[in-house]
């Protein structure tokens, strides 16, 4: 997963973005990658592997954020990533610019899209794996380093969602159904009852939200889809439903920004696939 933004560009996808008809008519500028290195190394930590590394790399991103949108003043941004800790950096940066741009705190909503609900904390977690707890540190949960490197929490709770959840640990469950944060799981969402009751939260947290960041795992949507990824899973959202679910929220409230993550060059997929399944989703959000 770290070699996907370089492999995303070299397989074209800025000029897929630029070709999309809802885009046309956007500036597209590649602020270009975030150094990491030495990136992910072997760790035996069950808590929270590599996490030096990665409250080091977090600010990183945050502030290579917080640079674009402000060197942009009327930008919406795009974050490749990546695992999701790519997330929990963007948007660490993305509600410093809305807090330079409106002189005041920022609220912003998030939608989570993701097969996993990255709702772990280095108590909980099964695997140790910090790429499985973003969502959580960027809502303020989880140890005070990583919840620092990630400035959180950037987001409340109540202005939070899971979208397409399906394969989550036990403990992350109970957590996440103990907090104010909605969920809506797959197959919810492929119902009219599931897509209406996700208008409804949108159309509640835009009274009350700056704008929304849509943080999405392209896992999320079911692998019979053929996306090359990490990790994918049966049983997802089909892609036409996720372009469709990610235009009505952009329907309902503004979307400052969109991140895309968890893609992976594999030998025995289409890369392609992958490239124009992301195009499409940045249309819906940001055209």
């Amino acid at each position: 997963m770290e070699a996907t933004p370089e492999a995303l560009r070299e397989a074209g996808l800025v000029d897929r973005l630029r070709a999309r008809p809802g885009l046309t008519r956007t500036s597209i500028v590649d602020r270009g990658d975030v150094t990491n290195e030495p990136g992910w190394a072997p760790d035996p930590d069950p808590r929270a592997k590599n996490r030096d590394l990665i409250a080091g790399y977090l600010p990183r991103v945050a502030g290579r954020v917080l640079d674009a949108l402000t060197s942009e003043p009327d930008a919406a941004l795009h974050v490749i990533g990546g695992d999701c800790t790519t997330h929990a950096g963007a948007m660490a940066g993305l509600a410093a610019a809305l807090d330079e741009r409106l002189g005041r705190p920022a609220r912003i909503a998030i939608a989570w899209f993701d097969a996993h609900g990255d709702f772990n904390t280095p108590d909980t977690t099964p695997s140790g794996n910090v790429w499985g707890m973003p969502f959580a540190m960027l809502l303020g949960r989880g140890d005070p380093d990583l919840v620092a490197a990630s400035q959180g929490p950037t987001v409340r709770e109540d202005d939070a969602a899971l979208l397409g959840g399906q394969v989550l640990d036990e403990t992350e469950s109970r957590m996440l159904a103990a907090s104010p944060v909605a969920f809506f799981g797959s197959g919810m969402l492929g119902t009219v009852a599931g897509q209406a009751a996700l208008r409804a939260w949108a159309a509640v947290v835009a009274e009350r939200c700056d704008g929304l960041y849509i943080a999405f795992d392209l896992d999320a949507i079911d692998a019979s889809e053929g996306l090359s990824l990490a990790m994918p899973e049966p049983g997802g959202i089909s892609l036409d439903t996720a372009v469709a679910l990610v235009r009505a929220l952009a329907d309902a409230i503004p979307v400052i920004g969109i991140g895309t993550t968890a893609a992976m060059r594999r030998p025995d997929l289409d890369f392609d696939v992958t490239v124009e399944a992301i195009a499409r989703l940045v249309e819906a959000a940001l055209g």
